[in-house]
């Protein structure tokens, strides 16, 4: 009888380590962050029908040409012998598991924002795609720009490691439509001015560059009536993060195709955070000027 009642018990430990929804759940918001963060965009070389996360396209920059690296389960080209230790080390500190450190093409500066948890179950959704034995493609990038050891100075001047840390005076909605801007959807890396080292200048968040990402303009999605979006609804709003559907009944383009993408499958709790955080941001007047 004892006997039975370990092997019972035995059974019972396997199924709640094994079994239960709660794996099943982690994999599936692992998926849902891996959609919002943007890993498919920048690591899959789709224009040229490259596989899945093997490494990305071509990226241009003021300092050079970038190309997003292999991140799939492969042990020897990819990540598949990262820790969750390791994962977490780049996102949150935009440094690689031997140390070295990553350009802020990378960015690193918003993933820091996000929780452990999150970090944990995007890699555990990541490490179940196909590995993919694809060399990474080598940054072509002059001096002093490639010399990875300027990051460290970087980094100082322009990053602030570490978790959103919640505004007490906010409501939870609030605060998760600010942890989704500023740190899962990285809106800030494209929306938000830069200076001549690439730093964001966060005094003008999300007020719109020329300079967006490949040259393109990103618009300012401030509240402001004459320059950004503060005659725009909630709704109108929602429908542009979710469907890329503009008030005027045209669509987005250029890199902004990709995110709505990955946007529409934002749940209707976190796209309403979304926009309840955007109307609630200063408003900057700054009217983008498309370069001709």
């Amino acid at each position: 009888m004892r006997s039975d009642l370990r092997q019972l018990l035995a059974i019972t430990i396997l199924v709640v380590l094994f079994v239960t929804p709660s794996t099943a759940a982690d994999l599936a918001r692992g998926e849902y962050i891996f959609h919002l963060s943007g890993c498919k965009t920048c690591h899959t070389d789709a224009k040229n029908k490259g596989k899945l996360l093997a490494g990305g396209g071509p990226l241009k920059t003021p300092f050079g040409i970038f190309y997003g690296p292999n991140i799939t389960p492969d042990k020897n080209h990819g990540i598949g012998k990262w820790s969750d230790e390791d994962f977490i080390q780049a996102l949150r500190e935009g440094t690689a598991p031997d140390g070295s450190h990553y350009f802020p093409v990378f960015p690193f500066t918003s993933f820091t924002k996000m929780t452990d948890q999150d970090m944990k179950d995007l890699k555990a959704y990541i490490f179940t795609l196909p590995a993919v034995a694809q060399p990474n493609k080598a940054h072509d990038i002059g001096f002093p720009f490639n010399i990875r050891l300027l990051q460290i100075g970087w980094k100082m001047l322009f990053f602030e490691k570490g978790k959103y840390t919640p505004d007490t005076k906010q409501s939870t909605e609030w605060n998760r439509g600010a942890y989704l801007v500023k740190g899962l959807n990285h809106c800030s890396e494209c929306h938000t001015p830069r200076n001549i080292f690439g730093g964001s200048d966060l005094s003008r968040f999300l007020s719109g560059t020329p300079d967006g990402p490949e040259g393109e303009p990103a618009p300012n999605i401030t509240p402001d009536k004459e320059t950004g979006i503060g005659k725009w609804s909630a709704e109108e709003i929602a429908d542009v993060i979710n469907f890329g559907m503009l008030p005027d009944g045209d669509f987005v383009g250029s890199a902004m195709t990709d995110v709505s993408e990955n946007l529409e499958k934002l749940t209707p709790e976190d796209l309403k955070a979304i926009v309840v955080f955007l109307k609630s941001i200063p408003a900057i007047r700054n009217k983008v000027i498309v370069k001709k």
